[in-house]
């Protein structure tokens, strides 16, 4: 095997590379050790090996935990932010609309004006209906 198929195969076992397996490992050994001790004095020492490494376990499964748990509120956060920019995406496209619905109305009043404008034009050009009366 090549250093990086046993990188990969340590990372593919170990998972999230915590050393969980490492440390399982390690009891084991620790826990049979402590099983086949001779002297009292050995024995204790194993025990106080296997209780570092339960610990050790213990922190890693917390802070594991803790992690899940982030990680949960993280997707929740990210989903609530999704909804937000979902609705302000909504909201936009509603106003667009409207925007658009007030530049025809506006076009159509300015076409009135000049049509107005014109009509008045051409109306001014002849006299008024007191002017053609005398």
């Amino acid at each position: 095997f090549s250093s990086d198929e046993v990188i990969r195969k340590r990372l593919l076992i170990d998972g999230d590379g915590a050393g969980d397996d490492r440390r399982i490992n390690l009891l084991v050994k620790s826990f049979i050790k402590w099983c086949n001790s001779g002297s009292q004095e050995e024995g204790y020492f194993q025990y106080q090996r296997m209780l570092s490494t339960l610990s050790q376990c213990e922190f890693s499964m917390g802070k594991t935990l803790l992690v899940y748990d982030m990680n949960l509120r993280e997707m929740e956060n990210y989903e609530k932010i999704y909804k937000d920019i979902e609705n302000s995406i909504a909201a936009a496209h509603e106003k667009i609309s409207e925007c658009k619905k007030q530049i025809l109305q506006a076009k159509r009043i300015r076409k009135n004006r000049q049509e107005y404008d014109a009509l008045a034009k051409v109306i001014q050009q002849h006299p008024d209906r007191h002017e053609t009366l005398k």
